[in-house]
């Protein structure tokens, strides 16, 4: 389900939950623990947004693969040793919006060969 939408777009619970292969409730746990804030329409529905789906990526890897408990990826977050830069965006502000880490990378070049002249 996940596959056959665009890698920008909002993600339902249902979509993430199954993407990752997690239950809802745990999704939902997630956002009580971390700072994972979907957004929540109608209904109380929720809408991840990509940076929201980045780190729910990057929170099932650190607890389900790399083995760390809930608070030892809590203590990675705050003190911001997590990164999820990998993924498409990074929101830098609130409304949602986001600049991906390859724009980031290129601008950062760009900036560096001005800063040579």
């Amino acid at each position: 389900m996940a596959g056959s939408k665009a890698p920008d777009a909002f993600r339902t619970i249902g979509e993430l939950s199954e993407e990752l292969g997690v239950p809802q409730h745990i999704l939902r746990y997630w956002e009580s623990k971390f700072p994972l804030k979907p957004l929540q329409r109608a209904g109380n529905r929720r809408y991840y947004r990509p940076a929201d789906v980045e780190l729910a990526r990057r929170i099932h890897q650190l607890l389900t693969h790399e083995g760390y408990t809930v608070r030892g990826v809590q203590k990675l977050l705050r003190d911001g040793q997590v990164d999820v830069s990998d993924g498409p965006a990074i929101p830098l502000n609130g409304n949602g919006s986001g600049v991906s880490a390859d724009d980031l990378r290129r601008l950062r070049q760009q900036l560096a060969s001005l800063l040579e002249d």
